[in-house]
């Protein structure tokens, strides 16, 4: 009779080749639903690799993979597989509902919380000339794009608001610096999962409205 507990046999792999370490960053990434970071991926080889070669050896692996349907990149919160930009109409084909598009009040208070962070309501009215509806805000915060970061210490101490890593994530950015001119951020964003058209009218802000 077998004995079933018997160890394994030792893995062929080696951290001390390029080409296996590849590989199992390879395959951690192909299998992660998030993107990970350096400090998860360093968890697959025990701490025996650094920082410094996991990324030489993640660069590697992005050129690797050119000339291909999928790239490797690094987004804020990680790296990550996806699908380069060419291969969407092809990808829709599978998925063929027409996305919904964002409204020009959703998209105008995001571009002004990512250019302008942290602001206020009252800062986003102020620069907008209208007042901000609450479904604008909670639109976005639902999808993740913008969350409460804090209050400014004035009277009535507003909320100030900062957009997230997911949004930096949903738009292939490492950090805020790298984000486009200005007047690109409405085609590289609307293309994505978009958050429901408003149905609720801008009205004109009154005096005395709170942040």
């Amino acid at each position: 009779m077998s004995d079933r507990s018997a160890p394994l046999p030792p893995s062929s792999f080696s951290v001390s080749s390029p080409v296996q370490v590849k590989k199992v960053l390879e395959a951690a990434l192909l299998t992660s639903p998030e993107p990970l970071p350096l400090s998860e991926l360093k968890k697959l080889f025990v701490g025996e690799l650094g920082s410094e070669i996991l990324r030489r050896l993640l660069d590697e692996l992005s050129r690797d993979w050119e000339g291909r349907g999928v790239e490797l990149v690094q987004v804020a919160s990680g790296w990550r597989f996806q699908a380069k930009a060419e291969m969407q109409e092809f990808l829709d084909r599978l998925n063929p509902q027409k996305p919904p598009r964002y409204s020009r009040a959703v998209l105008e208070t995001l571009a002004i919380i990512a250019y302008r962070q942290p602001v206020t309501r009252g800062d986003i009215e102020e620069i907008r000339g209208v007042a901000v509806a609450s479904s604008v805000l909670k639109a976005l915060e639902s999808r993740d794009w913008v969350s409460a970061v804090g209050h400014r210490e004035v009277p009535g101490r507003p909320i100030l608001y900062a957009t997230t890593v997911e949004f930096l994530n949903d738009l292939g950015l490492r950090s805020l610096e790298e984000l486009p001119p200005l007047e690109e951020l409405g085609s590289l964003i609307e293309p994505k999962e978009s958050v429901e058209q408003l149905s609720e009218p801008e009205k004109t802000p009154q005096t005395g409205n709170p942040d």
